[in-house]
């Protein structure tokens, strides 16, 4: 049964490499994954303002072999610890381990969850209170744009990560285009409370 929208809450959904750790290829090692500067205290400003603050990534390298799946929850294990160490935290992490393409059953698949499919942001809404309308969406890449774009997510594009080279050398060929450009998370964050803001104050004046 679904909540009454005063019960649900705005999330912001994270693309996970290149927007919150440094894009490094497959991620092979918990010891590999490092935050980007300013992540913590954009995260921080997220958990103070009532966003709840959701990963969202593709980790195709189980498919591929290049690693097993329980090395993707040892590395999200040392996110949460560096995050928690910064005074942060992360409500809920879901990741894609298929390709459809690449490797052997049962990760060599169609699937729904892998971005741009929906199954993700479906899921996260199955298990938490979110209210979509008021949601958002950050990612380094313009198939992040396309996942916002399928549930009407305001959408922002960092230039960390593959953000810089594919806004400056594909930007013309999107049929999609972000609703905001940031330097980096923390930049996109505070953008993001600034429009939530005013689009609050927008909704209490035309009521």
């Amino acid at each position: 049964m679904s909540q009454p929208s005063s019960q649900l809450n705005p999330a912001v959904f994270l693309d996970r490499d290149g927007t919150i750790n440094e894009e490094k290829g497959y991620i092979n090692h918990p010891s590999r994954f490092r935050l980007l500067k300013g992540v913590p205290e954009a995260i921080r400003l997220l958990n103070k303002n009532g966003f709840l603050t959701i990963i969202v990534t593709n980790q195709a390298g189980v498919a591929r072999g290049y690693f097993k799946e329980e090395l993707v929850q040892r590395v999200h294990e040392n996110m949460h610890k560096q995050l928690k160490q910064a005074g942060a935290y992360i409500d809920a992490v879901y990741y894609c381990p298929h390709h459809p393409e690449a490797g052997k059953e049962p990760y060599r698949k169609s699937c729904r969850c892998r971005k741009p499919s929906p199954g993700m942001i479906e899921q996260a809404c199955s298990d938490l209170p979110i209210d979509l309308t008021r949601s958002y969406l950050v990612g380094d890449r313009h198939k992040d744009i396309l996942f916002a774009r399928q549930f009407s997510l305001t959408a922002v594009m960092v230039l960390t990560g593959y953000g810089r080279g594919e806004y400056e050398y594909q930007k013309g060929q999107w049929r999609e285009q972000p609703d905001h450009i940031a330097p980096d998370l923390y930049h996109g964050v505070q953008w993001i409370i600034a429009h939530s803001r005013s689009m609050e104050d927008k909704t209490f004046y035309e009521q």
